[in-house]
């Protein structure tokens, strides 16, 4: 899923900066200098080999590095790719749990699990879950939230 979006964003960026590129040299706008213009076709071409770096490396390090747990008591999470950051939320602490599906989501049948709290630190986001999973977790930690009982204050 991470691979064919981050495609499918390079593809439609390229396809952007190819058609700014062209209208620019097609123009021949005069404030443009001349070896700039003769150039300009570069811009896209730069682009697109970031992008194709990016579609093959970022997915599978992003795959690597991201990790999700659920335990009785706390929501763990780890996020990062230079930094990595480790999120511990106490279920006493969530007020909700949603689940939602975008359309990539929906083709791969998967889905992105939120857990807010009423601190924006404390909320954690676990994407590319199986639907299933998804769905298992969140009414889990519902149960969880509601058995705890109090408001964490």
């Amino acid at each position: 899923m991470w691979t064919l979006g981050t495609a499918v964003s390079s593809v439609m960026v390229t396809a952007v900066l190819g058609a700014l590129v062209w209208g620019v040299v097609s123009a021949a706008w005069s404030w443009v200098p001349d070896w700039l213009l003769e150039r300009a076709w570069w811009i896209p071409v730069i682009y697109a080999g970031y992008a194709l770096v990016k579609t093959v490396v970022a997915p599978r390090w992003r795959y690597r590095v991201h990790r999700w747990e659920v335990t009785s008591d706390v929501v763990y999470t780890r996020t990062g790719w230079l930094s990595r950051t480790w999120q511990l939320v106490p279920v006493s602490r969530v007020q909700t749990v949603d689940t939602t599906q975008g359309w990539l989501e929906r083709a791969f049948r998967l889905a992105t699990l939120r857990v807010r709290t009423a601190s924006y630190a404390g909320s954690s986001t676990i994407e590319g879950l199986d639907a299933d999973e998804a769905r298992r977790v969140s009414e889990e930690l519902a149960v969880r939230i509601g058995d705890v009982g109090d408001d964490a204050t």
